[in-house]
């Protein structure tokens, strides 16, 4: 048995080398993924992952993307195609390096988000690209971290690449990186993360050029087209086997974070034999405040629902996502243009997927689950360190509660769907490098997410000023309008954040708030959503009800309130029951 590939000058190979190959291109992604990580300077890459890597084809189709954050698939594509939509093949050389952070036409999210684009040249031609988008500590702007809950237009939240080459031909534009360096508040981190940046990309070239070498260029590209032919067949394999028809879900964004809103958006979803449409026309314009999410970071974003619900064990690239159609009104909050503020982004972005969530997850039941925190919960805490003086910034997302689905609980103290596979700061490391201590860390039991299966947690989670004059900055979104339930289950709770005093008093809560100011001893507790529920509460097993409690998932009192289960709170044993509508 022989693959046949007529781009590359119909060189028959055995599939057996074909498979190889294409091993071998994941495998690289992932070194990549990691050699990021193990050489970047700032706890929001190595410890929380808020960053992507990965390579595309010659034509920006991605091959492979190794990631923390999954609301960066598709981006490093739309970074590649303005790459060359700008440049041109004949306008790349070898050791040309890009960076860019446009955020409406070459990545999708905000300007923390950094990405570097290079090609990778055999014998003369662009084989493939290595690409990268890592969070930066800070980009510039009017606020420390650089995402701005309050920014009326991009220009104040930092530095924007327009797609400009930081090395031509292996050589530093060194203007580049020295405006860079006098732009931004931590440049020790940023430029660090940088080369960080450079090294993978360049692990990725090296990688990809020994794979050349060894199978001829003929192979790779052949190797190449069938590993996006089939990541194809098998997306419309599992594509069959979902329900035809139309879907629909309505919801709101809360706030824009100048107290306007609620905003509405809403999606139909059209599934037939060979497409899977997603519809977002009559959704609310573009905003003043910067929740407004661009098109391509919204692709992105359904890209993850898209998977959830044919086959999210699959291998990510481009060729699977062929049957996936997006559709938008311009300037809308889910695909805005410049000027408008991007910075929290993720409000309309993960409310545009959650939609699509909403609209088949009672038809796949299986699959998808009830409603989540859906917000990253962003924290920016700045100040002075209380021991070497010197100035910190937090930047970090917040953990909170999945939903419950068919025949189990949701998952606890989880990130929301665009962040993926990303971590919390360590307490440890928190309080060693920021200004700060953990006064708690623990799980949200407000009895919230009731059912047969019970939404998770979510957490709480308080940082104590150690010095006077810090500044924090929370976005958490899904504060008005709480994870929705499924299939008779109750909704979960909301995210929000209160500021307690040294004083006694206490400030809030909170859904979005910019630079709240803290002096020494003041507490920002923050509380994340807890999932919503599913299935009828009074059919939940009044065993597992005392075992929630024993838990400490529920107390005794919600046990009773909310499931109709009396239980011993010292044996936790039932007592009795006063079950409802059984």
């Amino acid at each position: 048995m022989t693959v046949t590939n007529p781009i590359a000058n119909s060189v028959k190979v055995d599939p057996f080398t074909i498979e190889i190959v294409k091993d071998s291109l994941i495998a690289i992604g992932e070194e990549m993924f990691h050699a990021l990580a193990r050489t970047s300077m700032s706890p929001i890459i190595y410890e929380v992952l808020d960053y992507a890597s990965g390579l595309t084809d010659g034509k920006g189709q991605l091959l492979t993307q190794g990631n923390g954050v999954t609301g960066f698939i598709g981006m490093l594509t739309f970074m590649v195609k303005e790459t060359l939509n700008k440049f041109g093949e004949e306008g790349l050389k070898e050791g040309d390096i890009i960076i860019i952070n446009d955020s409406y036409v070459g990545g999708g999210s905000h300007l923390s988000d950094v990405g570097l684009v290079m090609p990778i040249f055999h014998e003369g031609k662009i084989i493939a690209f290595s690409a990268n988008k890592a969070h930066w500590t800070d980009v510039g702007g009017k606020d420390p971290g650089s995402f701005s809950n309050d920014a009326t237009e991009i220009y104040q939240e930092g530095l924007q690449f327009p797609c400009v080459k930081l090395f031509e031909e292996g050589k530093l534009n060194q203007a580049v990186l020295d405006i860079i360096k006098v732009n931004i508040r931590f440049p020790d981190l940023s430029i660090g993360d940088l080369w960080a940046q450079v090294a993978a990309l360049r692990t990725g070239e090296k990688r990809v050029k020994e794979l050349c070498d060894k199978n001829g260029a003929e192979v790779v590209q052949a190797s190449i087209d069938h590993h996006l032919d089939h990541g194809e067949q098998l997306a419309r394999k599992e594509l069959a086997k979902l329900p035809k028809g139309e879907f629909f879900a309505e919801d709101f964004v809360d706030d824009d974070g100048f107290g306007n809103g609620p905003f509405p958006i809403k999606v139909k979803v059209t599934i037939t034999d060979d497409k899977f449409i997603c519809d977002f026309r009559g959704s609310h314009p573009q905003v003043p405040g910067p929740v407004n999410c661009t098109y391509t970071g919204l692709v992105s974003a359904v890209r993850t629902i898209f998977l959830a619900a044919t086959n999210p064990s699959q291998d990510v690239n481009d060729g699977v996502f062929r049957p996936l159609e997006i559709i938008t009104d311009p300037k809308s909050i889910l695909a805005a243009e410049r000027p408008a503020p991007v910075s929290i982004y993720w409000e309309s972005m993960q409310g545009g997927a959650d939609l699509v969530w909403q609209a088949l997850a009672p038809s796949l039941p299986e699959r998808l689950s009830a409603g989540q925190l859906l917000s990253v919960c962003a924290v920016t805490l700045s100040g002075q360190h209380h021991v070497t003086e010197e100035p910190f910034l937090i930047v970090e997302p917040s953990a909170g509660g999945w939903g419950a689905a068919q025949g189990q609980d949701g998952a606890r103290g989880q990130f929301c769907i665009g962040d993926g596979e990303t971590y919390n700061v360590p307490v440890e490391v928190a309080e060693t490098r920021y200004g700060v201590m953990i006064d708690e860390y623990s799980l949200r039991t407000d009895g919230a997410g009731a059912g047969e299966f019970i939404g998770g947690a979510g957490v709480t989670r308080a940082y104590r000023a150690m010095t006077d004059n810090q500044f924090v900055s929370a976005t958490f979104g899904r504060n008005k309008y709480f994870p929705w339930g499924l299939n008779g289950g109750s909704e979960g709770s909301p995210n929000e954040f209160t500021i307690e005093k040294s004083n006694g008093e206490t400030d809030g809560p909170f859904g979005i708030y910019p630079r709240y100011p803290l002096d020494k001893d003041d507490v920002v507790r923050l509380m994340t959503a807890t999932g919503g529920g599913y299935g009828n509460p009074m059919k939940r097993p009044a065993e597992q009800v005392a075992k929630d409690v024993k838990n400490e998932y529920i107390t005794v009192q919600q046990a009773k309130d909310f499931f109709g289960v009396e239980v011993n709170p010292e044996t936790y044993e039932v007592v009795s029951l006063s079950r409802r509508g059984e």
